[in-house]
């Protein structure tokens, strides 16, 4: 049963990843550079996917790295307070992801009975997250499809450009 259930978990994870995969890597790299809130909303999600993938979370090390800053000065685009360092391109924000995506297969992969216990938690403060695994991915899971069809979203509504759909892990072209 934990095989299957491993199996359909990952199925559904890699298929949000793939998407959000997919959505960055076709995006015309001149709409990338110029549509800042396209390129923060693919940050963003990159940078939580990572995060939510990391346990502990006071272990996680961004490939992508970025300073936090207040609202006065955080860019009217920006989706948070986590600003990145500099301007990365679509390819390194792609190459971070498809590092994420083998780290969500091979810790999904490795879940055995014993392994569903294990908490993220991030601290002891009232609006820290402490989540049994199952959950922080399903809460991640969700984090990244919302973010991937914002980007989808922004590519139809401005450009025209529609992305395919994914069934599961694998099953579009995007090099994975």
């Amino acid at each position: 049963m934990i095989k299957n259930i491993n199996e359909i978990l990952w199925n559904q994870f890699g298929a949000s990843i793939d998407m959000l995969i997919n959505v960055i890597s076709f995006c015309p790299e001149d709409y990338f550079i110029s549509n800042r809130r396209f390129y923060y909303i693919a940050y963003h999600s990159t940078l939580f996917l990572d995060y939510y993938l990391t346990l502990p979370p006071r272990h996680f090390s961004p490939l992508l790295s970025f300073t936090s800053r207040g609202p006065e000065e955080r860019p009217k685009e920006a989706v948070d307070d986590l600003i990145p360092d500099k301007n990365y391109s679509q390819q390194e924000i792609v190459e971070y992801l498809k590092q994420s995506r083998k780290k969500c297969k091979e810790l999904i992969d490795a879940l055995a009975d014993e392994k569903w216990n294990v908490h993220f938690k991030e601290g002891d403060e009232p609006n820290d997250m402490d989540f049994p695994i199952l959950e922080i991915l399903l809460y991640n899971l969700r984090h990244t499809q919302h973010h991937a069809a914002q980007l989808n979203m922004l590519l139809r509504q401005d450009l025209d450009k529609h992305m395919e759909w994914s069934f599961r892990a694998g099953d579009i072209n995007n090099g994975l």
